[in-house]
């Protein structure tokens, strides 16, 4: 099993804004006042376009799907958070918090990738657990150490415990349940995606376990990851609201590992943070302000990894 891959789903947006339907448990979403949506979704775009270029220069095969003017998806550009791809030709489609967000599942971007050559033997739909408003979102709730085959998962309203087990038990993931929190107006609120405050590398984590407020999870977690041996890099909580959990680490040319974050969240990492990371992997970072700010998301966020075999 491989823990990274070299080709990405990416989707560029057509009608970028702040999602008011996804903000109610997204703290960390904001309006940017007095700019027009047009704006906004321009500089969305140009972040996209910038992002898209960097890893195509470090060699990452991306393949991009426009998103449609016919639907209001203003989060399109999340696109883990629907699909996910699997090495034996499975695909993973999820069922969705907002009502708007529904929308992004598209046919035709799996029929993209069929045109390219990608194989799907399998579909694997969660997606009639929102008639129950049961939810799971993709490779946002579920972060997956795909070598040791454990997934884990911060539970909270857009993770739902049962559909999770579930997801594990279809794909042959141990799980790993906790919940990881942050301070919302002084009160302790469950962040709403575990690939916020985590990401695993091939040989190591990043991971906010400060937001493990449970000592007994805390220290189940740390077990699972040293256990497989990943080297722990501990982020803030302040970090993590400039998105330094929201990583993803990629295979580039020549089989080069890289990690992929924004801007804000290289800023935030300390040099002995810097220093951890770059002995494993390079560094790749590109400035997502736009997207951030509005969206409330961040690199990871922006990547589908497809590990789907190929004819």
């Amino acid at each position: 099993m491989q823990q990274t891959t070299n080709t990405i789903l990416m989707i560029r947006p057509v009608n970028f804004r702040m999602n008011e339907q996804t903000a109610v448990n997204n703290y960390y979403q904001e309006s940017i006042d007095g700019v027009l949506p047009e704006t906004i979704n321009v500089k969305a775009q140009r972040e996209f376009d910038d992002y898209v270029n960097k890893l195509k220069s470090i060699g990452v095969n991306v393949v991009i799907v426009n998103d449609t003017k016919e639907t209001d998806t203003p989060d399109s550009i999340f696109p883990n958070n629907w699909v996910s791809f699997h090495e034996n030709g499975d695909v993973g489609l999820y069922p969705m918090f907002a009502k708007n967000r529904r929308l992004e599942r598209r046919e035709d971007i799996l029929e993209t990738l069929e045109e390219k050559g990608f194989i799907i033997n399998n579909i694997v739909d969660y997606t009639s657990a929102e008639e129950e408003q049961v939810f799971l979102e993709g490779t946002g709730s579920i972060v997956l150490d795909r070598i040791n085959r454990k997934a884990y998962c911060a539970l909270s309203p857009r993770a739902d415990e049962d559909l999770f087990i579930e997801f594990c038990e279809d794909f042959e993931y141990t799980p790993v349940i906790f919940t990881s929190n942050q301070t919302v107006n002084g009160e302790r609120k469950a962040i709403y995606h575990t690939n916020v405050m985590m990401c695993i590398g091939e040989t190591f984590v990043v991971i906010c376990l400060s937001s493990i407020d449970d000592k007994k999870e805390r220290k189940q977690v740390v077990k699972h990851l040293k256990e497989d041996g990943r080297a722990i890099i501990d982020i803030t909580e302040t970090q993590v609201n400039s998105f330094a959990g929201n990583m993803l680490q990629v295979k580039g040319k020549n089989d080069e590992r890289y990690i992929i974050m924004s801007q804000a969240a290289y800023d935030i990492l300390t040099d002995s943070q810097i220093n951890s990371l770059e002995k494993h992997t390079k560094i790749v970072s590109s400035s997502l302000d736009t997207i951030e700010t509005c969206g409330g998301g961040s690199a990871r966020c922006m990547m589908a990894e497809v590990f789907l075999p190929k004819q």
